[in-house]
């Protein structure tokens, strides 16, 4: 593995060259005479909304397997890379960036393509699990990474197994949040396989209204804000995320039946993700779903079913979608996995209850750090 050098001093106003953050928005949110420092230092250090106390965050981007990919890293040490889900973004990982950079790991968080300042192409087909694996293989090679850690959330979470599944030489550990391995089934259509599985119809599960191109689009775009505010709804609200999967229940909308209420983030930090998404919409989103299906199709694809990789699974108590109980498999298929469970907590494990997330990530990474 290529170590990195040692970071140089930031200069102010730059952006995306390891900018010091000193005051943590939340507490800024708080403090009224905190406020005003927290707004001088975002003029002067262009701080983004919600980046946290005590960790230079650097951006960057790298070109791979044919697309451009906009990557947040900190720290130094073995590398742990973040693929996050839908719908989501490199800063869906700013808790376990500053806890793993702080360990002495050097943390990665690409947007993924189709979201924030990576590419999306807008054919669906550029989304199959085969190609996404080989960015992340070049995103590697990019950074001068031989192996890293892979942690993944819902859809990154698919893709860890698959990174594990494709490219074991690459991978030293894999942890996957709410997302369960399920090895390959050559011909099979995953949307309709969990549309069956649940006993939903077209027209009431999630899965397949996101299929019809323009469709969910209008939906989510109609209120950016307000409709992501409704997707980032805490444990207490998690009935809210089934009305959402199941399309209102009666295929009207998967949110026009949800009431707006409480959101786990803060005003800011809901700020970074209506910005961006107001930016670029959510059809890149979207599209890894459309090209769930394609997957089944590919030929000389993966075989599993078996994974030899130390493992962590954690799932967690209140999802009512990748619920624990579909993770129950695992343990037989991975040898030696380590499974979790996290309490209160429903789909957004890692933004939700970051505390018990980083402390078991930490704990399970403990001989790899530098």
């Amino acid at each position: 593995m290529k170590q990195r050098a040692k970071s140089k001093e930031p200069r102010a106003g730059s952006r995306g060259e390891g900018n010091p953050i000193w005051l943590d928005s939340n507490v800024a949110s708080r403090h009224p005479a905190a406020r005003v420092l927290y707004a001088l230092c975002s003029m002067l250090f262009a701080i983004s909304p919600g980046e946290s106390a005590m960790t230079a965050v650097r951006h960057r981007t790298v070109s791979t397997n044919g697309i451009t990919m906009h990557v947040a890293e900190a720290g130094e040490g073995f590398p742990v890379v973040m693929l996050h889900g839908w719908p989501e973004l490199w800063f869906s990982w700013r808790h376990q960036i500053e806890a793993l950079s702080n360990a002495g790991f050097w943390a990665i968080a690409p947007d993924m393509k189709g979201y924030g300042q990576t590419d999306a192409p807008a054919d669906p087909a550029q989304y199959t699990m085969k190609i996404l694996s080989a960015e992340m293989v070049g995103l590697l090679d990019a950074l001068g990474i031989k192996k890293a850690v892979f942690m993944g959330h819902d859809w990154g979470g698919a893709l860890l197994w698959q990174m594990g599944l494709r490219y074991p030489d690459r991978v030293e550990r894999l942890i996957g949040l709410n997302t369960p391995y399920a090895p390959p089934v050559p011909g099979s259509r995953t949307t309709i396989a969990l549309r069956d599985a649940f006993g939903l119809t077209d027209e009431t599960f999630y899965m397949r209204y996101f299929q019809k191109p323009g469709v969910a689009e209008a939906e989510f775009e109609a209120d950016v804000r307000g409709n992501l505010a409704k997707v980032f709804m805490p444990y207490t609200r998690a009935e809210d995320l089934w009305t959402f999967a199941t399309v209102g229940g009666d295929g009207s909308g998967c949110l026009t039946r949800i009431q707006p209420g409480e959101t786990f983030l803060t005003d800011e930090e809901l700020d970074v993700y209506t910005r961006e998404f107001t930016r670029t919409g959510f059809r890149g989103g979207f599209n890894w779903y459309r090209a769930a299906d394609m997957n089944g199709d590919e030929v000389d694809g993966p075989k599993g079913p078996g994974l030899d990789i130390p493992s962590m699974m954690i799932t967690a108590e209140n999802d009512r979608i990748l619920r624990p109980e579909m993770a129950a498999h695992m343990p037989a298929l991975i040898p030696g996995i380590r499974m979790e469970n996290i309490k209160n907590c429903a789909h957004w494990t890692q933004q939700e209850r970051a505390p018990e997330v980083n402390a078991l990530v930490l704990d399970f990474l403990k001989d790899l750090r530098q």
